[in-house]
């Protein structure tokens, strides 16, 4: 009797992946032709303003949706160039960058292992009363992890998934990414991205963030402009007030500005 609920119940938890992994492959086809209007990062931004800010009717929303050949060139070139240099080249997940990530993460987690050994209090052999002052639990920082994900993979994370961290989640983006790159040209898949990569608190999209740091159209944004956003990306809500006067944003974008010439974009 158990056997058989048991296989029932397996019977009905694959006809409903195959049903969820159907709308979304329904939803991508329709990308071919429509615009979307909002992801799922964006309308979960939206909800969690309304439900934690005291006054969230003053939260202001911008996102403009401008075509492909309206962005600017150099737009384009700094974020291949910052966030996924082989955007161009590979069928959605970048193995190597992973890789390299994952070892600069081990390194990381070691080292913060090691700060954490040094730091504990010793004592001394006649009394309990350390030696040295442990460090305060508010002082220590957690290891500063970096990230492998290429542009299909982050656009498949904004449009569709929360952002939680686990397994299922990340074998879920996988499958999105394929139907991604199987369904849409990279260049639809970059002007996706590029109108909906946030730039901000309630920033989202070129055509915004060109607006709302530089009062111009994403059309116009040069070299320097544009180095500045791409570098942004990783924590647009941190640099927000600080893309004009952070010396660390000026020095990434020069290196960025290094790179554009050597990148394709599609």
């Amino acid at each position: 009797m158990m056997s058989k609920f048991f296989r029932r119940f397996a019977v009905l938890l694959l006809v409903g992946v195959l049903a969820l992994q159907a709308f979304f492959l329904v939803r991508i086809v329709l990308l071919r032709w429509v615009d979307m209007e909002s992801t799922s990062f964006e309308r979960s931004n939206i909800y969690i303003v309304a439900t934690t800010k005291p006054e969230p009717w003053r939260f202001a929303w911008q996102q403009h949706w401008v075509p492909y050949e309206r962005i600017s060139t150099n737009l384009k070139r700094a974020i291949i160039a910052s966030e996924d240099a082989s955007f161009t080249d590979h069928d959605g997940v970048d193995w190597a960058a992973i890789e390299k990530a994952w070892d600069k993460n081990k390194k990381a987690e070691k080292i913060a292992e090691k700060q954490a050994e040094k730091n504990k209090p010793k004592f001394s052999l006649f009394g309990k009363k350390p030696i040295t002052k442990p460090l305060q639990a508010s002082t220590a920082k957690a290891p500063k992890t970096v990230g492998g994900s290429t542009i299909t993979q982050q656009l498949a994370k904004n449009l569709f998934l929360s952002g939680e961290r686990t397994y299922l989640r990340k074998a879920q983006e996988y499958v999105l990414v394929m139907m991604l790159e199987t369904v849409l040209s990279k260049e639809r898949i970059f002007e996706i991205y590029l109108n909906h990569v946030e730039w901000g608190e309630g920033v989202f999209g070129a055509e915004a963030a060109s607006q709302y740091y530089f009062r111009k159209s994403a059309a116009r944004l040069d070299a320097h402009e544009a180095s500045l956003l791409a570098v942004m990306l990783p924590r647009p809500k941190y640099f927000e007030r600080r893309i004009h006067t952070s010396e660390y944003l000026q020095s990434q974008s020069a290196t960025v500005q290094a790179r554009m010439g050597g990148v394709d974009i599609p």
